[in-house]
């Protein structure tokens, strides 16, 4: 299987699609294409070889895939198999459906299983022979309760939830509740219950390279870049 970001890749797709520019605070940065930060602060040098031994799906709100501050291109770096789609509501990519339908994958939905039916709760993952592939809901936390809850084609699947046991170290947007994680952060979380504790060291490494990184560009964040310079 040939290695592709397919978050970077629906980025690309819908800026093709969209007739109105891109204008957000921060467009007019000159970004590295690959890791959306500003040129001088580029972590592509930090790029990880895909080891990931399970799949993910992202289902991105409309506009989430243009967020330089969005880490779901991350984790596209660390898995091999990875794959990326606009949620719509109606709608759905028939790429989409075929995905979740196909026999090789167990699709497991990460959302808190506070938000689902206990049938469908799972705390670990069985070895059934299939490939895992985890459907990450990638948007705000409303955009997120909204894609759970209207998305029947997913209401078949289980779900498996991340309890943080410390406060998000991100920082880059405000999160609804101070316990929440950003998506990099849960899937560090969730490869660790999957068993695929290389993938989930070199994810978090990842990150954090991204992070202080970010943070580097951005004066009023400057102080906490400092001060996570001796982060683990």
């Amino acid at each position: 299987m040939t290695h592709q970001n397919s978050v970077l890749a629906l980025r690309l797709q819908e800026l093709q699609r969209t007739t109105k520019p891109f204008n957000a605070r921060g467009s007019k940065v000159l970004r590295c294409e690959h890791c959306l930060l500003p040129q001088p602060d580029c972590i592509c040098f930090a790029k990880p070889t895909p080891c990931a031994k399970s799949a993910f799906l992202f289902l991105m709100y409309t506009g989430e895939c243009f967020k330089p501050t969005n880490t779901g291109r991350l984790i596209a770096d660390v898995a091999l198999d990875n794959h990326a789609f606009v949620w719509d509501r109606t709608v759905p990519d028939p790429a989409l459906l075929a995905l979740l339908s196909d026999p090789a994958y167990q699709p497991i939905v990460i959302f808190p299983t506070q938000y689902a039916a206990p049938k469908r709760c799972i705390s670990q993952i069985d070895d059934n022979g299939k490939i895992p592939l985890f459907v990450l809901l990638d948007g705000t936390w409303r955009e997120a309760k909204k894609m759970f809850s209207k998305s029947p084609y997913l209401d078949q699947f289980p779900v498996l939830g991340i309890q943080p046991e410390q406060a998000s170290s991100y920082q880059l947007r405000e999160a609804a509740h101070l316990h929440q994680l950003c998506t990099a952060e849960v899937v560090i979380e969730v490869l660790k219950v999957a068993n695929d504790q290389a993938a989930a060291s070199a994810l978090a490494d990842y990150f954090h390279t991204f992070r202080k990184h970010y943070m580097i560009g951005k004066p009023h964040l400057n102080f906490q870049a400092r001060s996570g310079d001796g982060e683990n």
